[in-house]
Parts: structure tokens; sequence; C-alpha cells
């Protein structure tokens, strides 16, 4: 299943990291991803591939919002076909 994870949040060294280890710690894979820094708020998408056998979006965001407390940024998840439907408008 693929879904979108987006990231935001204040500019700092390993955000990245922590949200990529995160994702490779859950059989979460990257299989397409844009960032940006404006100034110091940094912005991530990212498009992954879950797979099937996972508990799925909700548990995932669940240990995603770990990362992004020890972060300090927010950090969602979204259902491919929602995230699309939402920002095609």
């Amino acid at each position: 299943m693929h879904s979108i994870v987006t990231v935001t949040g204040p500019d700092h060294t390993g955000i990245i990291a922590g949200v990529t280890t995160t994702l490779a710690a859950h059989d979460v894979n990257v299989v397409d991803s844009s960032q940006t820094i404006m100034d110091t708020w940094f912005t991530m998408i990212l498009r992954v591939e879950i797979p099937d056998d996972s508990p799925g979006i909700a548990a995932l965001e669940d240990v995603l919002a770990a990362t992004g407390r020890e972060q300090n940024v927010s950090i969602r998840v979204q259902a491919e076909e929602l995230f699309s439907a939402v920002n095609d408008l």
C-alpha cells in the first residue's frame, strides 16, 4: 500500500535520518521524496510503500509521532488516494 508521509518543522540536523530510520525499522520503503528548506522551516514529502502485513497507517503514524516529538517536527501519514484527492482540488 502506498502512503504519503509529510514532515514539517524547524530545520535542524538529523530530521531525515530520524524519520527514515524509523521507516526502515518498520520495513517501510521510500519510493519517492521531495524536501525543501524555506528560511529555517523544513518540509519533506515522502511517498512510501507500507508492507501488506503491516499494522497499517494509523500504527505507523503513532510510531512516527514519537519520532516527530524527538525531532521537534510534525509528521502525518495519509493514504496516497486521500492525499491526492485533497491536494488535486
